[in-house]
């Protein structure tokens, strides 16, 4: 596209190199006397991306948002470019790229600003999550913006310890965040940097990560799911409030179909029901399967049958009345339901059931990992849970199988105590 009036071509592109997850970067190119200029304004998988109509494909589930990010990008883009020649038609292709990224924006928050919009229009998911870190981050810092060159190893340093003994979550029990969420902010702190390097406003031997900078390394986790008494409990659990006992019934029927993701309950619908039978699609990973519908969850099934209308009508209430074409409202409203689920969950449901563990929707699928444990042949787990790979069902059952160990433990103790055999 060549903006009408201007003697500089302005228009969006695809770049021709992949990044290292096979992305590609979506730039503004000015060209003026045949010298190139490219700000990039976000990036999208190559099947995504239609280059004869220069704009997000409709398979991108946010292809709206995106379209409207880049097409906002290169109306300001064109009016810059129309400003600076009208008053320096001389003006080379690299002047107006300027004008278009202003050097202001190359300190920390000011790329952190446009990072969080885009990731705003790609996935809520990560908007939401990442927004309060940075805010973290700039309550370290009281307010204070930051250039790239002072993100230092040292300034890191000092912020993992402000968040491991100064700050305190608001409006949380637990005094001091966990050892994961410590360091998830610096993967969003890195996150940005790649982000302004992206953006040419920062080189990569400015970054304070890397072999002699700041090392972010994952801890690992326990996963932990209820026992089969728990469970049992929570069955035999009725909640007064009809608030309370929804999200008992929604953890069961999780559970019932192997420890099913929330996100993809939320999206049932009656059509998914065939002769004793669910087939659905995974919202994670794409994959089409069947499970028989087990009889304690066509008795929950049974309960939420008296508030359909069609059967084209979703099962669960959630997501009634969304635009489920629409993935950030959609996985915005699947985030504010999930945590008041959880709450209800933690706060009135374990207490009643008699469960101290922490309870919440999520937990569901942990717990049927748990029972399965060593007794399910390990590519029945990898059908029931849909993974792609049996890798990825094995990494994830071993997080829950301990009969080895607690078989070693016990052989190790016994031989202590067993008595010497007679010389």
């Amino acid at each position: 596209m060549k903006a009408g009036g201007l003697m500089s071509s302005v228009s969006i592109i695809r770049r021709k190199t992949p990044y290292k997850d096979g992305s590609y970067a979506i730039a503004i190119q000015i060209i003026k006397d045949r010298r190139k200029s490219l700000v990039t304004i976000g990036r999208v998988d190559a099947d995504d991306w239609d280059d004869d109509k220069k704009e997000v494909r409709r398979c991108n589930p946010n292809h709206q948002r995106l379209n409207n990010l880049f097409r906002k990008k290169l109306a300001e883009a064109t009016d810059n470019a129309l400003d600076i020649e009208t008053k320096k038609p001389e003006a080379t292709s690299k002047a107006i790229r300027q004008k278009i990224k202003p050097r202001v924006g190359v300190s920390f928050f000011a790329q952190a600003d446009e990072y969080l919009k885009v990731k705003e229009a790609e996935n809520y998911n990560i908007y939401a999550s990442e927004k309060p870190r940075l805010k973290h981050f700039r309550d370290f810092l009281q307010g204070q913006d930051l250039a790239f060159s002072d993100l230092t190893l040292g300034l890191l340093q000092r912020f993992e310890t402000w968040l491991k003994t100064v700050y305190k979550p608001k409006g949380k029990k637990k005094k001091r965040l966990g050892e994961r969420s410590v360091v998830n902010h610096f993967v969003t702190i890195r996150s940005v940097f790649a982000f302004a390097r992206d953006q040419g406003a920062v080189d990569e031997k400015m970054t304070p990560f890397g072999k002699k900078g700041f090392k972010i390394v994952f801890p690992e986790t326990t996963k932990i799911g209820l026992s089969k008494a728990e469970v049992i409990a929570l069955e035999n659990t009725e909640m007064a409030d009809p608030r309370h006992e929804h999200a008992r019934k929604l953890w069961l029927f999780l559970f019932y179909f192997a420890g099913m993701r929330v996100s993809d309950a939320f999206r049932l619908k009656w059509s998914d029901f065939h002769d004793g039978r669910l087939y659905y699609k995974m919202g994670k990973n794409g994959k089409v399967g069947s499970l028989k519908v087990p009889e304690q969850a066509a008795r929950i099934l049974k309960y939420y049958e008296q508030f359909k209308e069609t059967k084209g009508d979703l099962v669960f209430p959630e997501l009634k009345g969304v635009d489920l074409s629409d993935q950030y409202v959609t996985k915005r409203t699947i985030g504010f339901k999930i945590s008041a689920i959880d709450k209800f969950l933690q706060e009135y449901v374990a207490p009643a059931a008699g469960i101290e563990k922490s309870l919440t929707l999520h937990i569901a699928r942990h717990t049927f990992a748990t029972l399965a444990g060593g007794a399910v042949d390990i590519q029945k787990l990898q059908k029931l849970y849909r993974h792609s790979d049996v890798k990825t069902t094995i990494n994830y059952q071993q997080n829950f199988i301990h009969e080895d160990a607690d078989d070693a433990l016990d052989a190790v103790i016994n031989k202590v105590r067993s008595k010497p055999k007679p010389e």
